[in-house]
């Protein structure tokens, strides 16, 4: 997994992804995926996959580009299995000797996760997975330090990780008319790199209040044990 990692960073693709580089190319990408469908979308999944096993931290916007690509049914399936097997492998990664770096990278703050990992460990690792509130690869590494099961580690991704998926896909499925009603405004600006949209803005008020409380449903379970233990 290093080896990957070091060979991503080194051949500059953590540079080429980004939201300016798929508005420029926009006309290319549609194109290739209408002539070799299967083969763009098995190379989508593998660079995702790979993408998270290196902890490459612009996932977002290239689930943003799945959607796009590939539109939300099929963009979020090649997206979360993608995301789930990358993670999946830094999760074992991070059980061997091999994982080494990532334990000590994650050690100072895997700690606060003590208490909910052992508490319900499904069900606070599917909240994890539902907020954002720490980076994708900590979460990926900190179930190995308090020996989470990998099915338990697997089904929790699987489920937690979809909402979000399903929400970035379909900011990216509208991408496409922004794009449009941005050349239309600005002739070329696309080829020019010049149009005005930024990632931010493409997410609603909507996504987020309906990821938000899937997220507290997720959690419900542990705040009810603890409540319990109080009593």
């Amino acid at each position: 997994m290093l080896v990957a990692m070091a060979a991503f960073y080194a051949a500059g693709l953590h540079r080429s992804v980004s939201l300016d580089a798929v508005i420029a190319h926009h006309e290319r990408l549609e194109a290739a995926v209408s002539a070799h469908f299967a083969a763009t979308a098995a190379a989508y999944f593998a660079l995702y996959a790979l993408a998270v096993a290196v902890s490459f931290p612009g996932a977002s916007l290239v689930t943003i580009v799945g959607g796009f690509l590939f539109g939300p049914l099929v963009g979020t399936l090649l997206t979360a299995v993608a995301a789930t097997l990358g993670a999946g492998v830094v999760f074992l990664a991070a059980r061997t000797t091999l994982g080494g770096i990532l334990r000590q990278r994650a050690g100072r703050f895997a700690a606060r996760f003590a208490d909910g990992f052992a508490a319900n460990a499904f069900s606070y690792l599917l909240f994890l997975r539902l907020v954002p509130l720490f980076p994708f690869w900590l979460v990926n590494v900190a179930p190995a330090l308090f020996d989470v099961k990998l099915r338990t580690y697997i089904a929790a991704t699987a489920i937690g990780i979809l909402p979000g998926t399903l929400a970035y896909t379909l900011v990216g499925d509208g991408l496409g008319g922004l794009i449009e009603a941005q050349e239309m405004a600005n002739p070329g600006c696309a080829a020019a790199r010049t149009c005005q949209i930024e990632p931010g803005a493409l997410l609603t008020p909507g996504l987020v209040l309906a990821i938000a409380a899937l997220s507290l449903a997720a959690l419900l379970p542990v705040l009810v044990k603890r409540l319990r233990q109080r009593r």
